[in-house]
Order: structure tokens, then C-alpha cells, then sequence
């Protein structure tokens, strides 16, 4: 089934209720490498003073079957960018109302795939409050020619050309992507071998999302002091694929409230993360 483009900016996604717990939240923050530098991240593991990671607002209300009404080849679905804006600081549980539409449709040609622009919108269940705007670029490699309007998504972030202002390592760890998928992302790409042989990679690869909260997590540690809640905006485009094990390097350049970052894997000086940006809010 081809993309019907009338009938896919037509299609109406029921808004959702999701809850979430401070499990919830120590669990997504395990899965993207937080609590290994202790005391200084302890207030992403524990109980006591928790905070939430703004990029946990990707998984609070993880649905990806949506893609399967859009007529869109979903064995050619890659993720093409993530962003997310915050309207208020994330908090450590709580229930929201998600609400998904599809917003833009762009055809490349034939043989060379269509965008597609998907935004959520998180809002407080009880209040009503808006908690943050998400929107997701994806990439249908197999469904370009269809007759909709050319174009692309959203500009790039432009990354600043000069020497870093700091760096972040941080080692993904082999087991990395069966503690992320916990979080609600269970395809078996990330986890079965036979799958991801079959999807043309050598072995199962790490979730996009996972080494984004964990660029994510190096942009709080470095700029923001480990204060979560400074963070307002994060965005990036996923460049290539990253294994379980695999070393994250993540440089990074701040200009007033704004910091750039680029990630690559250090054992194939492969960037994997591009054209990222953070918002920071004032201390």
C-alpha cells in the first residue's frame, strides 16, 4: 500500500493517556548511562531528590504503531531527526495526554524515500498544562514517488567550525539496549540477531533515541550542572547507526544559552549524531 497523501494528513490518532512513575524515570535514566558517576548523578537514580531527563518525554507515551496506518513501507522507516521542546520542566511521575498528528509529508522522488513530520503534544492529565512538544522526522526510504509536494523537514542546527569547547566520553555498555527497550521501544532490531541481519546490520544495533538521551545527559552534566530542569529544547539527526559497546564521544560548543553538539563513536570515528542543539534556560 502506497502513501496516500490525502488520506494520511487526514488521519485522526485518538489522544492517549499514559501514566508514569518515579520507576519509570530511574529506569529510562539507567538506560541512557546515567548513575554511573557517582554522588554527582544520583539525583537521576534515586528516590529522594529525582529528577527527570527532558528526553524521557520521547518514551512517556512510546507508541510507534501509528507508522502502520500511514500506507508507508515500515520495513523502510528509519528515524531521521528528534526534537524536543519543553513548556515546563519534566517531572519525576505523573500522568499526560499525548496526542500525535502527522503535520507534513514531503515526496523526494522515486527511489529517493519521503519525509514525513509526526508531532506530539504532551499535556498535563489533570491540569490540562501543556508539558512539551515533540516532533519526529522520519525517513520512508520506499515510498518516494507518490505525488506529494518535494521539500524536506526543518533546517538543520548549523554546528559551530572551531575546536570544542569540551568533550563528553561515555561508553555504551553491551547490555545497553535490553535496559533502554524497557522504557517502550521493543523492536527487535536492537535485540535479536536473525532480525538484524535480515535489516542489513551485522548485529543488533543500539536504539537512535537511547544515544540521544545520552547525549542528552552529557549536555546536562557539562552545561547545566546536573539541573535537568535548564534545559528547554534538544534536538539532533541520527547520522548512523551505533552498537552496544560501542564508545560515545560527544563535543560540545556554547554560545550564551545555546550549546551545539556532535556525537561519534570512537572505535570507527563515525559521527552518529549531528546538528544538535540544546536551549538552556538562565540559572
Amino acid at each position: 500500500m502506497a502513501i496516500n497523501l490525502q488520506r494520511l494528513m487526514a488521519l485522526d490518532f485518538p489522544e492517549r493517556v499514559f501514566s508514569y512513575t518515579e520507576r519509570d524515570t530511574m529506569l529510562y535514566a539507567l538506560g541512557v548511562g546515567l548513575g554511573r558517576h557517582l554522588p554527582d548523578e544520583l539525583d537521576f537514580v534515586y528516590e529522594r531528590q529525582l529528577q527527570a531527563l527532558p528526553t524521557q518525554a520521547t518514551v512517556i507515551g512510546w507508541d510507534d504503531t501509528w507508522q502502520e496506518q500511514t500506507g508507508m513501507d515500515v520495513h523502510q522507516i528509519v528515524h531521521g531527526e528528534q526534537r524536543v521542546t519543553l513548556h515546563r520542566p519534566l517531572q519525576a511521575a505523573g500522568q499526560v495526554r499525548a496526542k500525535l498528528k502527522v503535520t507534513q509529508v514531503f515526496d523526494k522522488g522515486p527511489g529517493r524515500g519521503a519525509v514525513v513530520l509526526a508531532q506530539t503534544t504532551l499535556h498535563d492529565a489533570v491540569t490540562g498544562e501543556l508539558i512539551a512538544t515533540l516532533l519526529s522526522t522520519v525517513f520512508a526510504r520506499g515510498d518516494g514517488g507518490f505525488g506529494g509536494p518535494p521539500g524536506r523537514g526543518p533546517m538543520p542546527h548549523g554546528v559551530p567550525d572551531r575546536s570544542p569547547d569540551g568533550t563528553v566520553v561515555l561508553a555504551t555498555r553491551p547490555e545497553q539496549a535490553l535496559l533502554y527497550r524497557l522504557s517502550g521501544d521493543r523492536n527487535p532490531l536492537h535485540v535479536d540477531a536473525d532480525f538484524a541481519q535480515a535489516a542489513g546490520f551485522e548485529r543488533p544495533i543500539l536504539h537512535g533515541l537511547c544515544t540521544y538521551g545520552m547525549a542528552c545527559a552529557s549536555v546536562v552534566r557539562w552545561a547545566c550542572a546536573g539541573q535537568a530542569r535548564r534545559l528547554t529544547h534538544f534536538e539532533a539527526r541520527f547520522t548512523a547507526p551505533v552498537y552496544p559497546g560501542d564508545t560515545l564521544v560527544t563535543s560540545l560548543w556554547r554560545d550564551a544559552g545555546v550549546v551545539s553538539f556532535r556525537t561519534r563513536v570512537a572505535e570507527r570515528d563515525r559521527v552518529v549524531l549531528d546538528h544538535g542543539q540544546a536551549l538552556l534556560a538562565a540559572d
